[in-house]
């Protein structure tokens, strides 16, 4: 019996792979990891966070119990319970003014990710342009729904290359294909760590209007930079061409799967938002209320800011990279072949090495060096391994990073030396 392509392709294969490689080898430290920091994770937090949306919602029902209870622990409202709540948070910490009901509450972001590509394909000339490499969740939802994902350049400066898009939009229109969106993470990129300058922020929101294009915006990492930074590409739109895509996995809590899309935009048959919970309903009704008051009951406890929530994270992430850029310089200032990138905030950078850093390579570095790196080939949405590695360094505690560089040094040096 044959099933659908998406089963078959290499990105179907990616997390399962990359999973069970940790599961096969626990002593190995992971440099793979993209999760945030448990150190601060607190259990007793979940029933504070729950009384403190409890009590909100006693407000918001006139101190009626039955409905909240009802509104807590029934099925729930398809569009969200708490979108009133991220709304507030973003005019706080973004500086984006968003209509509550033009918001969105899913499972995670993925769901968000899925549900605007769902909307957006209607036939098979419909394509998604995305900068490679991306995000491997990107490639999976893009397949499930039959949605090729032609490649954009990414700059190493700018985090994407306008003209290289394009040359794209230009490219796939003369193929016969209609261009829907580009996706791209603005803040701290996953895997590259790259973030987009406001000059490129605007140029890309004047592309779009000029080409008629959605930007779907990810922006998972944008509240781990130094402060100051340029604001999302939501907040300077003017046009509704942006399509807003939040989660709260890194910001407030990963087991609660809570994620959010803001859709604002005109479409046949109302708002983008509205056509979206539509689809919603039909594949998980609605989000958990209970996990949506955990996040809600955070917002309040923390006046809306994640931003000033997550201080001491945010100071974790600026330690590790400082420390994961200094141990690199330690360990391979001025070898041949060997560089690396240096971004500004965030979980993640790449590793530029003299050999191709494929999943057998990564098999045997857990085996014999017992230390994990993300081969960037699963980025790419293939299974061509490139001279490439991504390091993650947002879970580790200082010494776990120095244990795993020396580890990786040798690793390194040992294929080095194969290779000579």
């Amino acid at each position: 019996m044959n099933l659908h392509d998406s089963l078959t392709s290499p990105v179907s294969e990616s997390m399962n792979f990359l999973n069970e490689i940790a599961h096969r080898y626990p002593d190995a430290i992971s440099l793979a990891a993209g999760r945030p920091f448990e150190g601060f994770f607190d259990l007793d937090d979940v029933p504070r966070y729950l009384q403190l949306h409890r009590q909100y919602l006693m407000g918001r029902h006139g101190g009626d119990e039955t409905a909240v209870r009802r509104t807590l622990l029934q099925y729930g409202r398809t569009k969200g319970i708490i979108h009133e709540l991220i709304a507030e948070h973003l005019r706080v910490d973004e500086g984006i003014t968003a209509d509550p009901e033009h918001l969105v509450v899913t499972v995670g972001c993925q769901e968000a990710l899925y549900l605007v590509l769902r909307a957006l394909r209607r036939t098979e000339r419909d394509a998604l342009l995305a900068v490679a490499p991306c995000y491997v969740g990107v490639h999976g939802a893009a397949g499930l729904v039959d949605m090729p994902v032609l490649p954009v350049a990414e700059s190493p400066e700018r985090g994407i290359d306008p003209a290289d898009l394009r040359a794209r939009l230009a490219q796939a229109r003369a193929e016969g294909l209609t261009p829907r969106a580009c996706y791209l993470v603005p803040d701290f990129a996953n895997p590259s760590g790259v973030r987009l300058d406001l000059e490129t922020r605007r140029e890309l929101l004047e592309l779009a209007e000029a080409e008629d294009l959605l930007l779907l915006e990810d922006n998972p990492y944008g509240l781990f930079g130094t402060p100051g930074g340029p604001p999302t590409l939501k907040a300077l739109d003017r046009r509704a061409r942006v399509v807003h895509l939040g989660s709260f996995a890194k910001t407030g809590l990963p087991g609660a799967r809570v994620g959010y899309v803001l859709a604002d935009q005109e479409v046949a048959g109302g708002v983008l938002a509205d056509q979206l919970a539509k689809l919603k309903s039909m594949l998980t009704v609605n989000t958990s209320p209970i996990a949506q008051s955990v996040i809600g009951g955070k917002l309040l406890a923390n006046d809306f800011s994640l931003r000033a929530a997550n201080t001491r994270e945010r100071e974790v992430y600026a330690r590790n990279l400082s420390q994961v850029l200094d141990g690199l310089r330690e360990r391979f200032a001025g070898e041949p072949g060997i560089g690396w990138n240096t971004p500004a905030g965030g979980f993640f950078l790449l590793l530029r090495v003299p050999f191709a850093a494929g999943d057998e390579l990564l098999e045997r570095c857990a085996e014999e060096f017992r230390v994990l790196w993300t081969p960037v080939h699963h980025f790419y949405a293939d299974a061509r391994p490139r001279p490439v590695m991504r390091l993650s360094f947002s879970h580790l505690q200082p010494e776990e990073i120095d244990e795993a560089l020396n580890r990786l040094a040798e690793f390194i040096r040992y294929c080095i030396r194969r290779i000579d």
